[in-house]
């Protein structure tokens, strides 16, 4: 930005050096550092005693944040100022700022001329946006695969739900059968995830856009767990519109994206009615108001934005560029070759998949251990070797349920289930990892399984507020 004062420079250029730095320390792209991440020293406590360097590998929920983030958002923090809305030297800067993170975030995704970049909360809430712009009767068709982000906004349209496919060219074809079936042929909406939140699985973005432009559909493209591990391109893949989460992309401020084609979004009323989001208002003689609308971006994004959650997005995406994409897929597909190798040691271990072992895929991987309650493992993965993962249906039940082959109807939560320790639960356990994880933590979270499979787990636990916690008692 033009008027970013010279401390705040001087700080952003330090933290980027690092992460060149960093991304640079070896030749070999599967063997160079991880990334700089806040809580990468942090220590827990273990219920059989000791402390241990915390292992996060709940990546897919929320990536912990870059240090460059950190950094720049540190830098700027004393010059914040309220955005639009201020003549005075920390309100333009901010402004400049805010503006110039929208250049940044239409940079890193390659946007078409003309898109319109949004700024939202999450890409929940960037897909029930979308979802508020859509045009009289449109259909919308997403997979039962999809995270509920993308799975349940579409209240008010007619939804057609497509079965899970088994391969990606089984994906392509279903969706095609079923645009052409449409009735009547209108307006018409695909939604599918770039990478599984459960599996981990990429997904044929390109081959589908291709079906559904071919049909006279749009489609928008939740990449939430796309975006961190690769490179996303509106250009490339031809998708209309892509949403994804600050959180998830090393930037856990609360903020989101939805970025693409500007028409749809500027012929609906205001996602939220409120002051930024109008241009004018005047009364009338009747005693009402007359609201003249904004046709930018500035239409969606009613109140007082977030902006350190704006610029701590930009500053990831810039960060992640500056790594380069290259290294940082080269050295995540080490890690996930470390972890399928580890866990395929073990005969108990289930790992689940739609489209099969050969299967491209980012740092998402979730599996069922037999004779174990997936909240047990989990918690004692926690309590005895300090290690964070997640277990349950990961915000996508049905996808879930299919893999596990359980009736549709069976109950499960998005969080634990309530089976206490020993008993079987319609849940799985997931480990994910990105940029900034060091294999030390992916090899005790191998090491650990083969030794909670093989001995049991060393304490006790018991069920509380439908978790299963160590007992203590």
């Amino acid at each position: 930005m033009s008027a970013r004062p010279d401390a705040a420079v001087a700080t952003v250029e330090t933290a980027a050096t690092l992460v060149e730095t960093t991304a640079a320390e070896s030749a070999d792209p599967c063997c160079a550092a991880p990334l700089p991440v806040l809580g990468r020293d942090v220590t827990v406590p273990l219920v059989t005693g000791g402390e241990v360097t915390y292992a996060a590998l709940d990546y897919a929920a929320s990536a912990p944040a870059l240090q460059r983030v950190w950094d720049d958002v540190a830098a700027y923090a004393p010059y914040y100022g309220s955005v639009h809305r201020g003549a005075g030297y920390l309100s333009q800067l901010s402004t400049d700022l805010f503006e110039n993170s929208r250049v940044t975030v239409a940079e890193f995704l390659d946007c078409r001329p003309g898109d319109q970049v949004v700024f939202t909360r999450s890409t929940t809430d960037s897909l029930n946006l979308l979802a508020a712009t859509l045009p009289a009767d449109c259909q919308v068709f997403v997979f039962e695969t999809e995270h509920h982000a993308s799975l349940l906004p579409w209240r008010d349209a007619r939804v057609t739900y497509l079965n899970a496919p088994r391969t990606p060219e089984q994906a392509v074809a279903t969706l095609e059968r079923a645009l052409a079936d449409r009735d009547p042929y209108g307006p018409a909406l695909v939604c599918v995830t770039g990478a599984s939140n459960v599996t981990g699985e990429l997904w044929p973005v390109k081959e589908l856009a291709a079906a559904a432009h071919a049909h006279g559909a749009r489609i928008v493209l939740d990449a939430a767990q796309l975006a961190p591990h690769h490179p996303v391109s509106v250009q490339e893949l031809d998708v209309d519109w892509i949403a994804f989460s600050g959180h998830k992309l090393y930037a856990p401020f609360g903020s989101g994206v939805l970025a693409g084609r500007a028409d749809w979004l500027q012929d609906s009323e205001p996602y939220l009615a409120g002051g930024g989001a109008s241009r004018k208002v005047a009364r009338r003689a009747d005693g009402g108001v007359d609201v003249e609308w904004h046709t930018t971006a500035a239409r969606h994004e009613a109140g007082s934005p977030n902006v350190i959650g704006v610029y701590s997005i930009a500053s990831a995406c810039k960060a992640l560029t500056e790594a380069g994409f290259d290294t940082l897929v080269e050295r995540e597909r080490h890690l996930i070759a470390k972890v399928r190798e580890g866990l395929a040691e073990v005969p108990e271990v289930k790992v689940l998949s739609l489209f099969g072992d050969d299967a491209p895929r980012v740092g998402v991987i979730s599996f069922v251990v037999e004779g174990w309650n997936s909240s047990h493992f989990a918690a004692a993965l926690s309590a005895e070797y300090g290690i964070g993962v997640r277990d349950g249906l990961f915000c996508a039940h049905p996808l879930v349920r299919t893999l596990l082959g359980s009736d549709p109807q069976d109950p499960g939560e998005c969080g634990a289930p309530e089976a206490a320790p020993g008993e079987r639960s319609l849940n799985a356990i997931r480990v994910s990892f990105g940029a900034g994880t060091p294999d030390e933590h992916v090899e005790r979270f191998v090491g650990a399984v083969k030794e909670l499979v093989r001995d049991g787990a060393q304490w006790k636990y018991r069920t509380e507020d439908g978790r299963c916690v160590p007992d203590r008692g």
